[in-house]
């Protein structure tokens, strides 16, 4: 395959309609998978992205260059990172589910009289801190699901909003946290037009803080409120005793503290994963709730161990990815996104602040579906566009970047059927001792604070709440008749942006999820 051909513009002989067969079939199996048939495997849902690339490719002008877009998206740096991080948190959480910390603190709670609805409220406090010390939403996940899930449905709480609030907590972090590789894109991607650079990150979050924390205050009533309602609470633990559970698996405390301390101190998830895992395993050893050959053995002539498990768990929803990243690698060679630019930006609806608004929120929301809720490198794409459409009419940097972000962190995230995040909150619910495993649709309707999110953001669109726009020299101006736009060449600095794009991925994949 030549490279000039592997490089060329990708076209269909059915028009542009042709770099949407693989998400098509994507969706649709998906649809099958879970709405009709109500069955749940992640191979399945791999199968279907690769059957779809299989379909699509013969009707692309260049069939060569058809797999030379797909294998362009799963090397991407974005691909390639969050593979490799897959891989790092599974083996953290393989460690975790085997060393009894969940017993641990089913015991605590016990002894502290905490169960039901109240189990549910503070565990989504909890995860909400744990993701903003590691900035990291997968890494939030698969360290809080294995500690709080099974500890829980002992303890009487109901396993939908149970998964549903460590789900929130996690989004919570990625939306707010200050070196989340979301907040981070939302923010750079958004520039001044009346002095030089974009918008930065400090006052992005501070300005992000209203509408984030009052989410998060509802989401926390909400998963109180209705967690005691539906939880059986004290009833269903009226006969269970901390002298049931063994408080041993606590020791194990130690390598999550010290894995969110190395997230802390080196903004690294990496480093974090790596002093959590061999932190854990001294202690396991140590404290005796870990032997070596639950690190590695033989059993059967089967090679065990949570190294081993992790990695045998993780693969599911890695080749998930790859499936994924590939059909996004095609959506972009195809300049999809170059043509909704062009027509959003030349279409002339975009005439008020609001109008400008719906469509960040709208576009946003539509690139995340296509990304499947992977936020990061839907925001890397999207962003120069928001950027574009909001200074037509003066809205400043912060604000593009707050409605961009809290929209793809909230429904943008968990939209039905296609969110990464709802498979893998799925994937980890299953194998957790007597807890149910649940499907990605149960664990939509339990995710309380992006639905929240989505609905706080809405309202301030719609209402102006916390709309501001940009003055002279990039200052904060609530009056629109104050705003100062520049008319200037948006299209090529779209199509640098574009193009530095991968740069951007790089300078993130510390605090990538």
């Amino acid at each position: 395959m030549s490279q000039d051909r592997a490089h060329s513009p990708l076209t269909f002989r059915i028009g542009l309609f042709g770099a949407f067969i693989a998400p098509i079939v994507f969706v649709v199996s998906t649809i099958l998978f879970f709405v009709v048939f109500r069955a749940f495997d992640m191979n399945a849902l791999t199968t279907a992205a690769l059957v779809g690339l299989f379909i699509a490719a013969p009707f692309a002008r260049g069939y060569d260059s058809f797999w030379a877009a797909a294998v362009r998206g799963i090397s991407s740096p974005t691909s390639i990172t969050l593979i490799l991080l897959l891989f790092s948190i599974g083996l953290t959480s393989s460690l975790i589910k085997s060393t009894g910390i969940s017993q641990g603190f089913i015991w605590l709670s016990l002894s502290l009289g905490v169960h039901g609805g109240l189990f549910i409220a503070i565990t989504f406090a909890a995860v909400c801190a744990i993701a903003m010390a590691t900035a990291s939403s997968l890494g939030t996940m698969f360290t809080a699901f294995p500690i709080f899930y099974p500890a829980g449905f002992v303890l009487g709480a109901d396993p939908v909003l149970l998964a549903g609030a460590i789900l929130s907590g996690a989004l919570f972090g990625d939306n707010l946290a200050p070196i989340s590789d979301s907040t981070v894109i939302s923010s750079t991607t958004q520039r001044y037009r009346t002095r030089p650079g974009t918008a930065e990150v400090p006052g992005v979050v501070g300005s992000r803080l209203r509408y984030s924390l009052t989410a998060a205050a509802i989401a926390f009533c909400l998963f109180l409120g209705i967690g005691t309602l539906v939880s059986p609470g004290s009833s269903a633990i009226a006969a269970v005793s901390p002298d049931d559970f063994s408080a041993q698996g606590l020791w194990m405390l130690v390598a999550v503290v010290a894995l969110l301390a190395t997230a802390i101190v080196t903004r690294n998830i990496f480093k974090a994963v790596t002093v959590g895992l061999l932190t854990g395993i001294v202690v396991g050893l140590l404290s005796g709730v870990l032997t070596p050959a639950g690190i590695i053995g033989v059993e059967d002539e089967a090679i065990t161990g949570f190294l081993v498990g992790g990695v045998t768990n993780i693969l599911p929803i890695i080749g998930l990815n790859i499936g994924i990243f590939a059909m996004l690698g095609v959506l972009e060679s195809a300049g999809v996104l170059d043509r909704l630019v062009s027509k959003v930006v030349t279409s002339g609806w975009v005439t008020t602040p609001r109008r400008a608004e719906v469509a960040i929120g709208a576009g946003i929301l539509a690139t995340t579906t296509l990304f499947a809720g992977v936020n990061g490198p839907s925001m890397l794409v999207f962003g120069p566009i928001a950027d574009r459409i909001g200074a037509q009419v003066g809205l400043h940097p912060y604000r593009r970047a707050n409605v961009m972000d809290c929209f793809a962190l909230g429904l943008g995230s968990v939209v039905p059927v296609v969110s990464s995040f709802l498979f893998i909150a799925s994937l980890l619910t299953s194998d957790q001792g007597d807890a149910p495993a649940l499907d990605p649709m149960s664990i939509f309707t339990g995710a309380f604070y992006p639905l929240v999110l989505t609905c706080v953001i809405a309202f301030a669109v719609i209402t102006g709440w916390g709309r501001r726009y940009e003055g002279a020299h990039g200052s904060l101006e609530k009056d629109a008749s104050r705003a100062v736009i520049i008319s200037e060449a948006d299209a090529e600095y779209a199509a640098e942006a574009q193009a530095q794009a991968p740069a951007a991925a790089d300078v993130t994949t510390s605090a990538l999820k």
